[in-house]
């Protein structure tokens, strides 16, 4: 098979990096200003900041096809509460949208969920950001809204959304 998913390791957060870089600017190129998509960038995707996240419980997974990375999870297990994963990170190249790789991140994520004995995952996405209707096509549920003060007078403007996936655990 030519498309596979992959745990990443801490060293391989460039990977990470390199595609949050090629991802955001045309993901969010109506949403946020330059400015404000450098400084999210500079602080969310630091290999640094990501390298630590991945030593202390985070899991991060490419969707690569013929060895190439074409999208990303990046999920943290028990937060914001126990029985919870939260989904900090889920991108695809946009030219591969709508082909596939956002759906098998996603069975990663709902695996991911079974392994860690999670019942509920959990996001929080842009407002502005069409992908919540991916999301919710997905079977996701909005269950509230935050507006998170990021700094320099930024704010993130986000759905939060969950899925139950209790009903769906293995046998």
């Amino acid at each position: 098979m030519s498309v596979i998913i992959r745990q990443l390791r801490p060293v391989e957060m460039n990977i990470v990096h390199d595609l949050a870089h090629r991802i955001w600017p045309d993901t969010f190129k109506e949403i946020l200003s330059q400015e404000q998509l450098e400084y999210m960038l500079d602080w969310m995707y630091d290999i640094n900041t990501l390298q630590e996240q991945a030593q202390t419980g985070h899991l991060f997974f490419t969707v690569e096809e013929f060895g190439a990375p074409k999208g990303f999870i990046g999920l943290e297990p028990n937060f914001p509460e126990e029985g919870k994963l939260r989904i900090h990170k889920f991108y695809v190249l946009p030219d591969t949208q709508g082909k596939g790789f956002g759906r098998t991140l996603f069975n990663q994520v709902v695996d991911s969920a079974f392994d860690l004995e999670c019942d509920t995952l959990h996001l929080n996405v842009n407002r502005f950001n069409e992908a919540w209707k991916f999301y919710e096509h997905l079977g996701f549920k909005i269950t509230g809204e935050e507006d998170l003060n990021i700094g320099k007078g930024y704010l993130m403007e986000d759905f939060v959304m969950e899925l139950d996936i209790s009903s769906s655990k293995k046998a």
